[in-house]
């Protein structure tokens, strides 16, 4: 029990993110083709409500440390737990979403294990005696192939979106509790407090984006893109042009240096198109682009361009797709 493929469910303070729903599919997939078991592990504090959503997508093994240390993700008590149950049950794979957690916790695993780790893969394949991965690489203009063989455990972050999610299914999982390895004092980190952003859909969860660039002209360029995205559904994103020059928060940057989306559909206002935002959304299922310059790069990127102001073209935009869902 608690061998084959492990799959980290990540979460905020018990709200599971896709992605983890995401990682399980896989996992189910690649079990399949080595004939053998999936388990997830749980960490938190208070996690009744999230073990039986686990449960629901899982039918072998939930591995569940429920314990106030791990009510805030520290790497430090996360990473330590996690060894300790590698050294137990030596799991051959180990998957988790690629979010800012996932990432911190596959470098912890990485170096405590002393083995490598592939990040924000796009595809997993297992043959007989190795593993095969697909990555990104040269800001997403090429993917490379990745062959895994020999050393345990083969540590894999997966993009988030990238994946179907996981079907239900209807047996029942075992559950195995297990104690926290670190004390509170033997934590360095320590949680203070949170700061939210505004009612934003987050981006890495998004269905939809659309996003301003330096097109927008300034802050209140960001107006037509929020009343789009409002009709959308949508989350508001933005080029690293206009995060510099101080019309939107950080948060909201898609590229090479912000986030990394692979959403259904991406609209991209007043974007050029530089490799650095094509890194981080070109894996859009469908992208559509809006710009006065039919030469911009994105133009080539894109599934549907669109040669216009913006300023013109998304007021009477959205006015059209009102109009049509109001009926």
């Amino acid at each position: 029990m608690g061998s084959g493929i492990w799959v980290y469910i990540d979460h905020f303070r018990g709200n599971a993110l896709t992605a983890s729903w995401e990682a399980i599919s896989l996992a189910k997939s690649l079990a399949s083709k080595l004939d053998t078991s999936v388990t997830s592990l749980v960490f938190g504090n208070q996690m009744g409500e999230l073990v039986e959503e686990t449960s629901k997508y899982v039918s072998d093994t939930i591995i569940v440390c429920d314990d106030h240390t791990m009510e805030d993700f520290r790497v430090e008590a996360y990473g330590a737990l996690a060894a300790q149950l590698y050294q137990e049950y030596e799991p051959q794979i180990i998957l988790m979403p690629a979010t800012s957690r996932g990432r911190d916790l596959s470098a912890f695993l990485s170096m405590k294990l002393g083995v490598g780790v592939v990040t924000d893969c796009i595809d997993v394949n297992v043959e007989v005696g190795y593993t095969q991965v697909i990555r990104p690489v040269y800001a997403g203009k090429l993917n490379a192939k990745i062959s895994l063989d020999g050393l345990h455990p083969q540590i894999i972050s997966l993009r988030p979106r990238a994946f179907p999610a996981a079907e239900e299914c209807d047996e029942a999982a075992e559950i195995i509790e297990v104690e926290a390895v670190l004390s509170e004092s033997d934590i360095m980190i320590k949680v203070l407090d949170y700061s939210t952003s505004r009612g934003d859909v987050s981006l890495a969860d998004a269905n939809i984006i659309v996003s301003g660039g330096r097109g927008v002209g300034g802050p209140d360029g960001f107006d037509p893109v929020r009343e789009l995205a409002s009709v959308l559904g949508a989350s508001v994103g933005a080029s690293r042009a206009a995060v510099d020059s101080g019309w939107i928060p950080y948060d909201h940057q898609v590229g090479q240096t912000g986030k990394t989306v692979s959403p259904d559909l991406y609209i991209a206002c007043g974007i050029s198109g530089a490799i650095q935002h094509q890194a981080g959304m070109r894996t859009s299922k469908i992208i559509v682009a809006i710009n006065k310059d039919v030469e911009a790069p994105i133009m080539k990127l894109a599934h549907y361009g669109v040669v216009a102001d913006l300023f013109d073209f998304l007021p009477i935009f959205t006015a059209e797709l009102k109009s049509r869902f109001e009926k």
